[in-house]
């Protein structure tokens, strides 16, 4: 697990992110979001929303961090959503989901 946060880290610094709900769901419906990060500690509304969307725009969701995890990954406070906008970070982020599953 500490591969995947510390690649989500590398991610924020490329820039190739987008932080919170709202932000989130508007780049997944610009087409913009490949991959995305849910805090497992959200809201069950929010990881309602967040879910619903992900399955009709078919991007992944992971939700194998708490907010505390996520935001000391990418240094910053009081996000439970993250959107990664590469689909190199994306499909990296998808093999080592399934390492870590295995």
């Amino acid at each position: 697990m500490n591969k995947t946060l510390n690649l989500l880290g590398l991610c924020r610094k490329a820039g190739k992110v987008c932080l919170g709900t709202d932000s989130v769901i508007e780049k997944l419906q610009n087409k913009k979001v490949s991959y995305i990060f849910l805090a497992n500690d959200s809201t069950d509304q929010a990881i309602d929303k967040i879910i619903k969307k992900s399955y009709f725009y078919q991007v992944e969701v992971n939700k194998s961090f708490d907010s505390k995890e996520l935001n000391q990954a990418i240094g910053t406070n009081n996000y439970k959503v993250i959107g990664i906008l590469d689909n190199g970070f994306s499909k990296k982020f998808k093999e080592l989901s399934k390492v870590e599953s295995e």
